[in-house]
Protein backbone atom coordinates (compact mmCIF):
# COMPACT_ATOMS: atom_id res chain seq x y z
CA UNK A 1 0.00 0.00 0.00
CA UNK A 2 1.33 3.51 -0.76
CA UNK A 3 1.37 5.83 1.95
CA UNK A 4 0.61 9.57 1.80
CA UNK A 5 2.10 12.18 3.32
CA UNK A 6 0.30 13.65 5.98
CA UNK A 7 -1.59 16.99 4.82
CA UNK A 8 -1.60 15.56 0.65
CA UNK A 9 -5.34 16.01 0.84
CA UNK A 10 -4.99 19.45 1.99
CA UNK A 11 -2.63 20.27 -1.14
CA UNK A 12 -5.12 18.51 -3.45
CA UNK A 13 -8.49 20.61 -2.16
CA UNK A 14 -6.51 23.62 -2.77
CA UNK A 15 -5.27 22.98 -6.07
CA UNK A 16 -8.38 22.31 -7.04
CA UNK A 17 -9.78 25.21 -5.34
CA UNK A 18 -7.58 27.21 -6.81
CA UNK A 19 -8.06 26.03 -10.58
CA UNK A 20 -11.50 26.29 -10.38
CA UNK A 21 -11.60 29.77 -8.82
CA UNK A 22 -8.79 30.47 -12.00
CA UNK A 23 -11.92 29.09 -14.42
CA UNK A 24 -14.58 31.25 -13.25
CA UNK A 25 -12.70 34.37 -13.29
CA UNK A 26 -11.75 33.38 -17.06
CA UNK A 27 -15.16 32.74 -17.83
CA UNK A 28 -16.19 35.79 -15.95
CA UNK A 29 -13.84 37.79 -18.22
CA UNK A 30 -14.99 36.63 -21.45
CA UNK A 31 -18.02 37.09 -20.81
CA UNK A 32 -18.26 40.58 -19.89
CA UNK A 33 -15.81 41.57 -22.21
CA UNK A 34 -18.54 41.23 -25.03
CA UNK A 35 -19.74 44.76 -23.32
CA UNK A 36 -16.70 46.54 -24.13
CA UNK A 37 -18.03 46.81 -27.36
CA UNK A 38 -21.55 47.36 -26.79
CA UNK A 39 -22.11 50.57 -28.36
CA UNK A 40 -23.27 49.83 -32.27
CA UNK A 41 -25.26 46.77 -31.11
CA UNK A 42 -29.21 46.39 -30.48
CA UNK A 43 -28.37 47.05 -26.51
CA UNK A 44 -27.23 50.81 -27.19
CA UNK A 45 -31.27 50.91 -28.15
CA UNK A 46 -31.81 51.41 -24.51
CA UNK A 47 -29.29 54.19 -24.23
CA UNK A 48 -31.70 56.83 -26.32
CA UNK A 49 -35.46 57.10 -26.97
CA UNK A 50 -36.37 55.34 -30.30
CA UNK A 51 -38.98 58.13 -30.89
CA UNK A 52 -37.08 61.40 -29.48
CA UNK A 53 -36.25 62.20 -33.45
CA UNK A 54 -39.69 60.91 -35.43
CA UNK A 55 -41.17 64.38 -35.28
CA UNK A 56 -38.02 66.23 -36.21
CA UNK A 57 -37.86 68.18 -39.12
CA UNK A 58 -34.58 68.35 -41.64
CA UNK A 59 -33.46 71.80 -40.19
CA UNK A 60 -33.38 70.62 -36.86
CA UNK A 61 -32.33 66.88 -37.61
CA UNK A 62 -29.33 69.00 -38.87
CA UNK A 63 -28.39 71.09 -36.27
CA UNK A 64 -28.93 67.83 -34.03
CA UNK A 65 -26.10 66.07 -36.61
CA UNK A 66 -23.71 68.49 -35.79
CA UNK A 67 -24.17 68.80 -32.21
CA UNK A 68 -23.65 65.02 -32.31
CA UNK A 69 -20.99 64.91 -34.16
CA UNK A 70 -19.11 67.58 -31.87
CA UNK A 71 -19.56 65.68 -28.75
CA UNK A 72 -18.47 62.67 -30.34
CA UNK A 73 -15.27 64.36 -31.29
CA UNK A 74 -14.63 66.06 -27.96
CA UNK A 75 -15.30 62.76 -26.07
CA UNK A 76 -13.02 60.55 -28.56
CA UNK A 77 -10.54 63.57 -27.36
CA UNK A 78 -11.36 63.34 -23.70
CA UNK A 79 -10.78 59.44 -23.77
CA UNK A 80 -8.02 59.33 -25.71
CA UNK A 81 -6.26 61.82 -22.96
CA UNK A 82 -7.85 60.28 -20.37
CA UNK A 83 -6.15 56.68 -22.21
CA UNK A 84 -2.52 58.08 -21.40
CA UNK A 85 -2.54 58.15 -17.71
CA UNK A 86 -2.01 55.14 -15.64
CA UNK A 87 -5.29 53.23 -15.72
CA UNK A 88 -6.35 55.67 -18.25
CA UNK A 89 -8.35 52.81 -20.40
CA UNK A 90 -10.29 51.47 -17.27
CA UNK A 91 -10.58 55.71 -16.06
CA UNK A 92 -11.80 56.61 -19.62
CA UNK A 93 -14.42 54.11 -19.22
CA UNK A 94 -15.74 54.56 -16.56
CA UNK A 95 -15.98 58.23 -16.99
CA UNK A 96 -17.12 58.54 -20.35
CA UNK A 97 -17.99 54.97 -22.14
CA UNK A 98 -21.67 55.57 -21.02
CA UNK A 99 -21.94 58.98 -22.52
CA UNK A 100 -19.99 57.89 -25.74
CA UNK A 101 -22.38 54.98 -25.89
CA UNK A 102 -25.53 57.19 -25.84
CA UNK A 103 -24.27 59.94 -28.32
CA UNK A 104 -23.35 57.28 -30.68
CA UNK A 105 -26.59 55.53 -30.28
CA UNK A 106 -28.43 59.07 -30.79
CA UNK A 107 -26.23 59.51 -33.99
CA UNK A 108 -27.49 56.20 -35.56
CA UNK A 109 -31.28 56.94 -34.86
CA UNK A 110 -30.85 60.76 -36.02
CA UNK A 111 -28.90 59.39 -39.37
CA UNK A 112 -31.76 57.11 -39.37
CA UNK A 113 -34.44 59.52 -39.36
CA UNK A 114 -32.23 61.73 -41.92
CA UNK A 115 -32.45 59.20 -44.80
CA UNK A 116 -35.88 58.10 -44.35
CA UNK A 117 -37.05 62.53 -44.23
CA UNK A 118 -35.01 62.46 -47.40
CA UNK A 119 -33.06 65.19 -46.30
CA UNK A 120 -30.33 66.85 -48.14
CA UNK A 121 -28.00 68.98 -46.27
CA UNK A 122 -28.29 72.66 -46.57
CA UNK A 123 -25.24 74.21 -48.58
CA UNK A 124 -22.97 76.53 -46.11
CA UNK A 125 -23.83 80.14 -46.99
CA UNK A 126 -20.53 82.14 -47.07
CA UNK A 127 -21.03 86.06 -46.45
CA UNK A 128 -18.41 88.46 -47.38
CA UNK A 129 -16.35 90.11 -44.33
CA UNK A 130 -16.75 93.54 -43.91
CA UNK A 131 -13.54 95.79 -44.53
CA UNK A 132 -11.38 96.75 -41.29
CA UNK A 133 -12.09 99.76 -40.44
CA UNK A 134 -8.95 101.59 -40.53
CA UNK A 135 -7.19 102.44 -37.29
CA UNK A 136 -7.78 105.11 -35.39
CA UNK A 137 -3.88 105.88 -35.10
CA UNK A 138 -3.97 105.50 -38.82
CA UNK A 139 -6.51 108.77 -39.69
CA UNK A 140 -4.31 111.17 -36.91
CA UNK A 141 -1.48 110.06 -39.29
CA UNK A 142 -3.38 110.57 -42.90
CA UNK A 143 -4.31 113.68 -41.58
CA UNK A 144 -0.95 115.23 -39.90
CA UNK A 145 0.38 113.92 -43.29
CA UNK A 146 -1.70 116.81 -45.30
Amino acid sequence: MIDRCPGSDLVEGALLSRAVSALALLALGIQLSGCANIGDSFASAAFVDPAKYDMMDCKQLEAERKSLAARTAELRGLIEKAKTGSGGTVVSELAYGNDYISVRASTKLVEENWERSKCVASAVVVTPAEPAAPAVGARKRASVAR
